[in-house]
């Protein structure tokens, strides 16, 4: 009970410590979002800058900030510009008077020449940088004018034209940057241009501190050392060095003594981003180097412990960061790791939202094939027995309605009477006309209108009965549409399973495969690893032009097959037209088993149009199609069925629809389409490269053999031509073939085309296996012969004969061992 009371008393406990922590951090983001809203919103952080770069000069009285920063804010934020006007007057007053009246004098003409050119400019963008270099030229102009009562020397002019020049690049540095100080402008990455006019930016505004000190510190080199240590931090040495070089180089320009501190400050930032795997501490040691080097070496009158104090706070505020702003300011920089995995969450979303549209697109196209399929579940003897009823309402109206008899008959002997109409519909529709004598003798002592009864039936049959067959169609192209859409769903829904496959990180084994390539002496520049799966192997590599050697097919393909353990060839290569050039080549697993086929083809009486149709189809996941189709009869119609057969097939197959499907689906058509009597057989053979086996599915068609060795063997099925039913079920047979198998497909014309013979089947088993030949063109074209010979040359119906030998794949090239280099590390 204590133990109870005890546990209890700690859980309320651990409840009061969390709500305090809960209200904390819900009062830190709220004071956040508040101060986002102040600042970003309210545009006061503008104001802020406006008054820094109000300050900035160049070589001590140029003022190239104002205007460009003033001019982009009231192009893109124009409900900001007030303050922005006044951040910009307030700084440069705590210059001098003169300097502020430069400064609304120019922001004067400025709004004054940009407001009354309005209707001639198209792009705002375009022509800004133009408006703020003419407007500072002619103020620049006037007001030296003025200060040096009314002359003007070469220096001046001088002067005027390189502010004018830093102003134009100003703007269009600004035009990057001043979007990213406001909220609704923030973008998720940064481009490397983007980078660098932020660090402009932000450089320029430090000058705006220039002069300030607390305790003879100065706040600009403090400001400067610590933005340095941030990026160098968070980017690395690259990006640290090159703030460390513009933020020095703004500085130098701003005053001339501090020429020195582009030295410490790139140092700094090189030095940083190398020590930046020892956290905020490694970069920190950096700029301790960096700063007692220079300073050391610096000039004479630096003193060095104060430009040590000030690295020292720089260091103080990089520790106190929140390590929240470094991770958040990472994932806008191209480069880190922050910014990858940041990359890698927007494409794994995008990637879950796109599997998640296709998943249910499937689903639709799965629901709409069930609609389709409802109406099936109707009982068949249901359905024919209300016909049967709308029949019979049908004759009654025409003969009983007005007969004396009606009620006797359809009333007190209900049952006789259907019965008996029932068996003469039953007559009529089967051609038993006139009726037979007991029937005859019924219905004219039942009825006493059977001749007008029997007209009218035979009348109304004739209208039943294409009634009939047309809601036969409807139902069998609904169960087609039905068809048609599952298979669709299920194509998109394996679609959805291959999208949602993550990319594995095979960064290790790329390093792997490069030090081993390089090992031997083959320069690699990049390899992208994204399947290492058995059988699915899929590399990308990027290598200097080999001048035509194949290096990659007969160096690279054998040394990563017998580093993976299994065959690897180019699958395809894009080579470089140019010596200074890149090849480019995409390797994969080989497939197990290879298909060699050969084909004999004529058709009836020597003529050029055959009835018949072959095709050899590669479809993807290593299968390959081997198909005959026979149209009916001979001539251009028959030529057109098989080969729309063929054609519709092909199609199928290749959008991924199983075979099955795609066989019956092509039947629904070819029997919709069209009321003639055309029909086709189709023979067709699925290989599997990866194991031989093979899927032989036979609508119509005569058997095929397989050679295997002094063996042959016969592959038949029962199945109806394409085209006659409606619906029907494919019979599916599977073999398994072994290397060096000779599969022998025909079509009728050769499989019954020998004359006097009685047992097609012993005589083709005998021809195949005394032809001594395992090249598929020689063997198709000898059996051909054989069955001419037996006709005396005749060819008395169209003939195809197919031949398709499956062999091992031997690659062209050797693998090429590395024990060496396997024994000291082996990739996984």
């Amino acid at each position: 009970m204590a133990k109870m009371d005890y546990t209890a008393m700690e859980t309320v406990r651990s409840v009061d410590v969390a709500k305090p922590n809960v209200e904390v951090s819900k009062g830190l983001r709220n004071a956040r979002l508040k101060l986002e809203w102040l600042f970003l919103q309210k545009g006061i952080l503008i104001m802020l800058v406006g008054f820094l770069l109000g300050r900035a000069l160049i070589l001590s009285h140029l003022m190239p900030f104002a205007l460009p920063f003033f001019a982009v804010v009231y192009v893109i934020k124009r409900k900001h510009s007030p303050l922005a006007f006044i951040g910009l007057l307030a700084g440069s007053l705590t210059l001098s008077i003169s300097s502020m009246s430069y400064t609304f004098f120019s922001i004067t003409l400025f709004l004054i020449v940009f407001r009354m050119t309005k209707k001639w400019r198209k792009d705002d963008f375009t022509s800004l940088p133009y408006f703020v270099c003419g407007t500072i030229l002619i103020s620049s102009f006037g007001f030296s004018y003025i200060m040096q009562q009314f002359k003007l020397t070469l220096f001046d002019g001088v002067m005027s034209a390189i502010e004018g020049g830093l102003a134009f690049i100003l703007t269009l540095i600004f035009i990057q940057s001043i979007p990213l100080l406001s909220i609704q402008k923030r973008k998720r990455s940064l481009k490397t241009e983007e980078v660098v006019s932020v660090i402009i930016l932000l450089a320029s505004v430090m000058t705006g501190t220039m002069g300030w000190t607390v305790y003879d510190l100065s706040i600009e080199h403090i400001f400067a050392r610590y933005l340095v240590l941030i990026f160098a931090f968070v980017a690395g040495a690259t990006i640290g060095s090159t703030v460390g070089v513009v933020t020095g180089l703004i500085f130098s320009l701003s005053n001339v003594t501090s020429l020195y501190q582009m030295s410490l400050l790139a140092f700094a930032g090189l030095l940083g981003g190398i020590m930046k795997e020892g956290k905020k501490v490694g970069a920190s040691i950096g700029l301790m180097i960096a700063t007692l080097l220079v300073g050391m070496y610096g000039e004479a009158n630096t003193i060095l412990t104060q430009t040590v104090y000030e690295s020292l706070v720089a260091i103080c505020l990089l520790l106190i960061t929140p390590n929240t702003l470094t991770n958040k300011l990472a994932k806008f920089i191209p480069g880190t790791n922050e910014y990858h995995q940041e990359q890698q969450i927007y494409m794994r979303k995008i990637r879950d939202v796109t599997a998640s549209r296709v998943s249910q697109f499937s689903s639709v196209f799965e629901a709409l094939s069930n609609s389709f399929k409802q109406f099936d579940h109707i009982k068949e003897e249901d359905h024919d027995d209300k016909e049967l009823d709308y029949f019979l309402s049908n004759v009654t109206e025409k003969t009983c309605q007005t007969c004396f008899k009606k009620e006797q008959c359809w009333a007190n002997h209900f049952d006789k009477t259907y019965n008996l109409l029932k068996d003469v519909i039953y007559e009529h529709d089967i051609g038993n006309i006139p009726l037979s004598p007991r029937l005859t003798r019924d219905l004219e002592k039942h009825c006493t209108r059977n001749d007008k009864m029997q007209d009218a039936i035979s009348k109304e049959l004739t209208f039943y009965q294409a009634n009939l067959k047309l809601k036969k169609q409807v139902k069998e192209s609904r169960k087609l549409v039905a068809e048609q859409l599952l298979g669709v769903s299920e194509v998109m829904r394996d679609f959805a399973k291959e999208i949602q496959k993550e990319r594995e990180n095979h960064e290790i084994q790329e390093e792997q495969i490069l030090e081993s390539l390089e090992d031997f002496g083959i320069d690699i520049e990049h390899v992208d690893i994204f399947s290492l799966e058995k059988g699915n192997v899929d590399i990308d590599m990027t290598i200097p032009y080999c001048g035509g050697k194949g290096t990659c097919e007969k160096l690279i393909a054998p040394m990563l097959s017998d580093i993976l353990g299994e065959t690897v060839v180019v699958q395809k290569e894009e080579c470089a037209t140019f010596p200074s050039g890149t090849c480019h080549a995409m390797l994969g697993s080989a497939k197990n088993y290879a298909i060699e086929s050969g084909v004999a083809h004529a058709a009836k009486g020597g003529g050029l149009v055959s009835g018949d149709s072959y095709s050899m189809i590669e479809l993807g996941a290593g299968k390959y199609a081997v198909a005959i189709s026979d149209g009916m009869g001979n001539g251009e119609r028959a030529h057109y069925e098989s080969l729309e057969t063929l054609t519709l097939l092909k199609k199928i197959l290749q959008s991924g629809i199983e075979e099955k499907v795609a066989i019956k689906s092509v039947n629904s058509i070819l029997s919709l389409r069209t009321t003639d009597e055309i029909f086709s057989t189709l023979d067709l053979a699925m290989i599997d490269l990866h194991n031989a086996t093979s899927n032989f599915l036979k609508v119509g068609s005569t058997p095929s053999f397989i050679k295997r060795g002094d063996k042959v063997f016969k592959i038949e099925a029962s199945n109806l031509p394409m085209g006659m039913f409606y619906e029907f079920d494919v019979d599916v047979v599977t073999e398994q073939l072994k290397a060096g198998d000779l599969l022998i497909m025909m079509s009728d014309g050769v499989f019954e085309g020998p004359k006097h013979v009685e047992n097609y089947d012993a005589w083709m088993k005998r021809k195949i296996k005394e032809i001594n030949t395992s090249d598929p063109q020689e063997l198709s074209d000898l059996i051909m012969e054989e069955v001419i010979r037996t006709r005396s040359g005749n060819i008395e119906d169209d003939m195809t004969v197919v031949v398709t030998k499956v062999s091992h794949n031997t690659p062209k090239w050797a693998t090429i061992p590395i024990n060496y280099y396997r024994k000291k590390k082996k990739i996984s």
